[in-house]
């Protein structure tokens, strides 16, 4: 059976208030962050479906929702002769709902009347907070391939990372008979799964739920007919095993759910290796963002050592090593920064404006002189001082201020924060 791109949906679930990314989510939405110094999450799954000839896509919002909403405005436009679209479907009150979304199955169901008003067989259900390639057409594939009703994107992970994940359990056909949410380690070798040699070598012989779901349409708008169910993970997918066709599709490459400032911090510095996981640079596999009319990034008498500078950058750091360097950043003479990600800026300062705060002793938007900053996140439109050195490590404990938070040892300067001259964390 073939399927082609008019008869798939494709629904990205903008996430909840994201909790655990905080400050990073202080005044965004999770899918909202930005990611690899000029992307934000969102850009991730609505690339995955377009490089996948999937056109129909919306994407349900609640949470700090404005600067996502603008975002997925002012990026992705289409023809006007076209019948693509990025739909934003916020939370509303209606005569027949009066709550926000109260779970990601009730986020759909409340919004099961937008999508019913478009032809579609298949629904594809999105994260919008994850970090992977995958090309949508083979699961579709094996999911038609297999007569299933439900398919489920999994992971084989090893013992120490399954307690962290819904787990399934597959038979010889690849179709789930078991599922147990984030089970204790004694539990596991009861869940063992049929996986693939390499993937057994590694001892990755558990079948995690990635949060990928594909849904047959008629199905899907049964079990939104219970108004009981708010959540996928923990109650409609476990309440349909044993009653529906659901297909296990094994997925081997590089995915990672960003779900605390350590994951976010360890996928981001994660780019800058010789040959990343998660590659940018790939022809087949773009990541769609918004265009930005911004000039060539400028050096002077910098040392640049395994780092991403992005567009738009005016720098003059000693060195910068190991780092996301973000879109309108300004880097300071004698600066050096190692093990970083800095978000960049919305805007530049100009001569004027520069010369005015100097006369009147304000700090400049962005990274000043002869700074140290180690193991930190820089937040966006960021005030530092002259001879600032944060250097974060796991020597320091949990902390937060209206300036900072410090979480698992990682150093994050939130959004806007003026650090004056000498400042130190350490």
């Amino acid at each position: 059976m073939k399927f082609s791109k008019k008869n798939v949906i494709a629904i990205i679930l903008g996430g909840g208030q994201g909790s655990r990314l905080y400050p990073l989510t202080e005044s965004r939405s999770k899918p909202a962050v930005p990611i690899g110094g000029k992307y934000r999450l969102v850009d991730i799954p609505i690339s995955n479906c377009i490089n996948s000839d999937i056109f129909k896509i919306f994407v349900l919002t609640q949470f700090n929702s404005a600067s996502l909403n603008t975002h997925i405005k002012n990026t992705f436009n289409f023809s006007i002769l076209s019948q693509s679209f990025v739909d934003i479907l916020a939370a509303e009150q209606t005569p027949g709902n009066a709550t926000w979304f109260q779970g990601t199955a009730d986020a759909v169901r409340q919004c099961m009347s937008h999508f019913l008003k478009h032809d579609f067989e298949y629904a594809l259900i999105l994260s919008g907070d994850q970090l992977y390639q995958m090309d949508f057409n083979e699961m579709l594939e094996a999911h038609i391939n297999a007569d299933a009703a439900i398919s489920i994107a999994t992971l084989p992970v090893n013992a120490k990372d399954a307690p962290e994940f819904g787990i399934l359990k597959t038979n010889n056909e690849s179709f789930i008979e078991a599922f147990i949410e984030k089970p204790d380690a004694s539990l596991l070798p009861q869940w063992e799964s049929e996986v693939s040699e390499e993937m057994h070598a590694k001892g990755k012989k558990y079948l995690a739920s990635m949060g990928i779901y594909i849904f047959n349409r008629q199905l899907l708008e049964n079990l939104m007919e219970d108004p009981e169910t708010k959540d996928f993970g923990k109650e409609i997918i476990p309440q349909a095993v044993g009653k529906h066709k659901i297909l296990s599709y094994q997925y081997e490459g590089y995915w990672t759910d960003i779900g605390n400032i350590e994951s976010f911090f360890e996928a981001n510095i994660g780019l800058t290796a010789d040959i990343p996981e998660f590659n940018l640079f790939d022809n087949e596999n773009k990541i769609f963002t918004r265009p930005r009319l911004l000039p060539p990034s400028k050096f002077r008498n910098s040392i640049i050592n395994q780092s991403l500078i992005s567009e738009g950058c005016i720098i003059n750091a000693k060195e910068i090593k190991n780092s996301v360097i973000g879109i309108r950043s300004r880097i300071g003479d004698g600066t050096v920064i190692e093990n970083c990600y800095v978000m960049g800026n919305d805007f530049y300062q100009d001569i004027d404006e520069l010369n005015h705060e100097s006369t009147i002793n304000k700090i400049h938007v962005g990274i000043g002189e002869n700074c140290f900053i180690s193991n930190a996140l820089i937040d966006k439109n960021v005030r530092i001082g002259n001879n600032v050195h944060i250097s974060g490590g796991k020597h320091l404990e949990n902390f937060s201020n209206e300036l900072y938070s410090i979480k698992d040892g990682i150093i994050v300067i939130k959004k806007r924060a003026v650090l004056s001259d000498n400042f130190r964390i350490e």
